[in-house]
């Protein structure tokens, strides 16, 4: 009996957890052209426009930044408040700290994510990716710590608004996805492209 109800119980769990994690295959399509053209564009500017020697304007972070404007819409981590706030927040705690313990990365590295983690939380903006945005300003290279602030503006603002701008876009082509999930912003953007359809 008990044995019955245990496998009964593992049962609904499974068939929950695949039901909760199954995405519609047209999901999948648009999170993939969203993401591709997201990482694509940055990847594009940043081999016409900077030299071989200068390739800092594609990150890491903003891989994992596509995986939820493009792949998770609806999550508030992905909404644009959390995705611009949140990078660029990183970014400044990240250089801030760099600044001011350059050489001791055992403390500067765990200082600049768990900084960057509260304050993301305190302005609502919290975007997982922003603590790497942070870590990337410590550990990345000394071409990016050459940068010092200005690594906030570029590569990580104006990065952070080309994926946005194009999350804009792909996620809202169709109905049955809405970015982000505030209505009266989706509503605007929709009638933007409603006038441009006719």
């Amino acid at each position: 009996m008990v044995k019955k109800k245990i496998k009964r119980k593992l049962r609904i769990s499974r068939y929950v957890i695949y039901k909760e994690t199954l995405v519609d295959y047209k999901e999948h399509l648009w999170s993939f052209i969203g993401a591709f053209f997201g990482i694509g564009l940055i990847a594009f500017l940043q081999s016409n426009l900077l030299s071989k020697t200068e390739n800092i304007f594609l990150i890491g972070s903003f891989g994992a930044s596509c995986v939820l404007i493009y792949g998770a819409i609806q999550s508030p981590l992905a909404q644009p408040r959390n995705l611009i706030g949140g990078h660029t927040i990183s970014a400044i705690i990240g250089v801030t700290i760099y600044k001011i313990i350059p050489d001791i990365i055992w403390l500067s590295a765990p200082l600049a994510v768990a900084s960057s983690i509260v304050l993301m939380q305190v302005t609502k903006t919290l975007h997982p990716p922003g603590g790497a945005t942070a870590l990337i300003a410590i550990i990345g290279t000394e071409k990016i710590k050459e940068l010092g602030y200005f690594y906030v503006l570029s590569p990580v603002l104006s990065g952070t608004l080309i994926l946005f701008t194009l999350a804009l876009i792909f996620n809202n082509i169709t109905p049955r996805r809405q970015y982000p999930t505030n209505k009266r912003f989706t509503n605007s953007i929709r009638k933007v492209f409603i006038k441009k359809k006719s």
